[in-house]
């Protein structure tokens, strides 16, 4: 039982690290498409897509380290931070997408 718990939580110890690193990316990679395509329709759209990555990672740190520090509802935080995680994962790959095939 004590396993199973501790297995459980070592994936909030990887999403908490990780989506701070991603998160800290989008926030780079937003200032840089500011600066290079300022004015432009494809900016509005992957500055949006960049915006909702930086607020799912930002919900998903904060889950797995709330996942970390309960006792009672620890894996129903982790479960909803695994799931964020990998929702804005899924929004930076389409900007990485959109933009590596100019598709707007």
């Amino acid at each position: 039982m004590t396993s199973d718990l501790n297995n459980k939580k070592d994936i909030s110890r990887h999403i908490l690290p990780t989506s701070s690193n991603l998160l800290g990316i989008c926030f780079v990679i937003l200032n840089f498409i500011k600066l290079w395509k300022a004015g432009r329709m494809e900016q509005i759209v992957i500055d949006k897509l960049v915006g909702v990555s930086i607020v799912l990672f930002l919900i998903a740190s904060i889950l797995s380290y709330m996942s970390m520090r309960s006792v009672r509802k620890a894996e129903s935080y982790e479960k909803s931070a695994d799931i964020i995680f990998l929702i804005g994962l899924s929004f930076l790959a389409l900007v990485s997408v959109i933009t590596a095939f100019e598709i707007l």
